[in-house]
């Protein structure tokens, strides 16, 4: 593209979205539509929802989180429903810091900044436009104009509620340059921006002896003392807080509770009242959401010092857990990598997944459910379906910790050691082996880890090296099977045909005899028992596929066993077992003929075209299920 063209594009862009008039202007701006005057928080849910919601059984999934936080629907409606949404409506919930707590490297600043960024980008739209007093130093909302005692009659005309007042600054202005004249106040459309720190502030603790208030709610400019004579004028006053220049939107308060609690009580007047001490000035207005975060072990703290139950009251504490969810975890994985320069290492199919397995293993807490073990509740977490459990069971068991979620192997760890994997040995390609390798070499380093947790994360890798074998099996299997379509599609015919006899009572005629026979109860079996298809449930899985193939019949479809996931499986498990030798063979022999070589080949392309696998990671594969497979 032409970079200079394409700038000059976005330059035109951001013209055509600046507006200024005067304040009659922008009332009849108002009487067309209402929706600039909304408060912050209006504009934030606002803003979240624009994006989109999807439904699904009662839950509802906000499409604005969905490129960045993975895994945490439930605490995603949970914020939006109970906080944000609530806030728009003026609920009371709007006078409360919202406080995000849980466990480091969980999202917690991801969602602050995406709420920041979504801010941003909202304000350029028709519908997030957001409007203000022309040099104002704190943007304010041009209906502070209106005189208190004609607010109710103007509420009334333009649909709207207005609350808060002038800031000094621009008081001092009506006064001074428009001789109380509110209708020529000039008045101008501004973009939400955190770095021209407009409608965003972001705060960071520091030292609590050298911390200034001043950050938060402006200083003095001492240099103007001498030419306006007075530190009660606004004009020797540098409004440059971040609670100033926060205000229309978002203030975001990084690790709060690391805060003197004497600098905290600034923000009890702002969040009860909406306004804020500065200066020798009167309370000054301010309407913006504060979100602040912080970990759990700090917010305890917090909790248990008597002095803080005034600013605890006024909080809504949300916590935000890490991920439960393996394939969310993936995306996690695949995210932070992708933000690397590390993109040209090729990254071997299920290796993130085994880290995945690992992470999440750490994370979940025993459940009290009869024969249910964390691989289990893992897989029923992940949304695949375990024999003997339902949908009512996987609710109980989210319902049985309150705290579950929040501890565990944080994502930076893993990212971390894959890091260290990826430059210690400058590998074109990493597989899950070498994955696990780098999580177990770390787990002497890692700091905050007793000997006993260490004990139960090296069993945790174990198990996620099991879990990937099976996988890599798999991955095999269905490499190897493709190379025997044929035999796997007469298996099938086979199966149906004893399962049809067998449920319309019938017999099977012997293809080379033609003699008359009981349906082949072993045959049947045989490939049921490869996808945990118990002796009770066998009549019913069957009545199921006879089901399935009349549906198919009646829309002039033919069924195949592809078609249906758990008995493509079985056939797959089953031919895979009948093959065992040959893939045996195939895979280990160290000088393959040429029909073992044309067989390794075949299966060698099938996982480079079809599984995203590359030549080195493919061979390296066929190696290891070798390996297993002749254990």
């Amino acid at each position: 593209m032409d970079i200079f063209s394409r700038i000059s594009e976005y330059r035109a862009e951001s013209e055509k979205l600046s507006w200024s008039g005067t304040f009659r202007d922008y009332i009849d701006l108002l009487r067309r539509d209402n929706t600039p005057a909304m408060t912050a928080h209006a504009r934030v849910y606002d803003m979240i929802v624009s994006h989109g919601v999807e439904e699904r059984g009662g839950s509802k999934k906000y499409k604005f989180f969905n490129s960045e936080i993975f895994g945490l629907d439930q605490t995603m409606e949970k914020l939006v429903e109970e906080y944000f949404h609530s806030a728009a409506r003026r609920l009371d919930v709007r006078k409360r810091i919202l406080l995000l707590m849980g466990p480091v490297s969980g999202g917690k600043s991801t969602i602050v900044t995406l709420l920041k960024k979504g801010l941003e980008q909202y304000s350029r739209s028709p519908r997030g436009a957001v409007y203000a007093i022309k040099g104002c130093p704190m943007q304010e909302d041009p209906l502070h104009l209106i005189p208190n005692e004609l607010r109710s009659e103007v509420e009334k005309e333009l649909g709207v509620r207005i609350e808060g007042d002038l800031c000094p600054s621009c008081q001092m202005r009506l006064r001074t340059e428009f001789d109380d004249d509110i209708e020529q106040v000039p008045i101008e459309r501004v973009l939400i921006s955190e770095k021209n720190r407009v409608g965003i502030g972001t705060f960071s603790p520091s030292d609590p002896k050298s911390q200034d208030i001043a950050d938060l709610t402006g200083s003095i400019d001492f240099s103007t003392i001498t030419e306006y004579g007075s530190e009660s004028d606004p004009r020797a006053y540098r409004f440059d807080g971040e609670l100033n220049k926060a205000n229309r939107g978002l203030m975001e308060f990084q690790e709060m509770l690391k805060c003197d609690e004497k600098f905290l009580w600034n923000l009890l007047s702002l969040t009860q009242e909406g306004n804020f001490k500065a200066g020798r000035f009167a309370l000054i207005s301010a309407d913006e959401m504060i979100v602040a975060h912080t970990n759990e072990s700090e917010y305890k703290a917090f909790i248990s010092n008597k002095k803080n139950e005034a600013l605890q009251s006024r909080m809504i504490v949300m916590p935000v857990p890490y991920n439960l969810k393996v394939s969310a975890e993936e995306k996690i994985y695949t995210k932070l990598i992708g933000q690397s320069d590390m993109s040209h290492v090729h990254i071997a199919p299920h290796a993130l997944r085994a880290a995945a397995i690992f992470s999440i293993l750490t994370r979940l807490k025993e459940s009290k459910k009869q024969g249910m073990d964390l691989v289990k509740k893992m897989r029923m977490y992940d949304g695949e379906e375990v024999e003997g459990y339902k949908e009512a069971d996987l609710k109980e068991m989210q319902n049985e910790f309150v705290e579950e979620g929040m501890s565990g192997i944080d994502p930076r760890y893993v990212i971390n050691r894959i890091s260290s994997a990826l430059i210690k040995h400058d590998l074109p390609c990493i597989n899950a082996l070498d994955v696990l390798r780098a999580l177990k070499d770390g787990l002497d380093q890692h700091p905050s880890i007793t000997r006993e947790e260490r004990e139960k994360y090296l069993n945790f890798i174990s198990v996620a090296r099991k879990e990937y074998d099976n996988l890599a099996k798999k991955e095999i299997q269905k490499a190897f099977v493709y190379s025997f379509e044929e035999s796997a599609r007469t298996l099938f015919e086979n199966y149906l045909d004893n399962i049809e006899a067998y449920c319309n009572w019938a017999k099977i005629k012997d293809p080379l005899t033609g003699e008359e026979m009981d349906p082949d109860e072993r045959l049947m079996r045989s490939i049921e028992e490869q996808i945990g298809v118990s002796e009770n449930a066998k009549k019913a899985f069957r009545e199921e596929i006879l089901i399935r193939i009349s549906a198919y019949s009646r829309k002039g479809k033919k069924f195949d066993y592809s078609m249906h996931d758990r008995l493509r499986e079985a056939i797959e498990k089953k031919l895979f077992t009948d093959l065992k030798d040959i893939v045996k063979i195939t895979t280990s022999t160290k000088t393959p003929d040429e029909s073992q070589l044309k067989r390794i080949n075949e299966v060698t392309k099938r996982l480079i075209d079809e599984h995203h696998y590359c030549p080195v990671c493919a061979n390296e594969l066929l190696r290891y299920v070798g390996s297993l497979l002749n254990r």
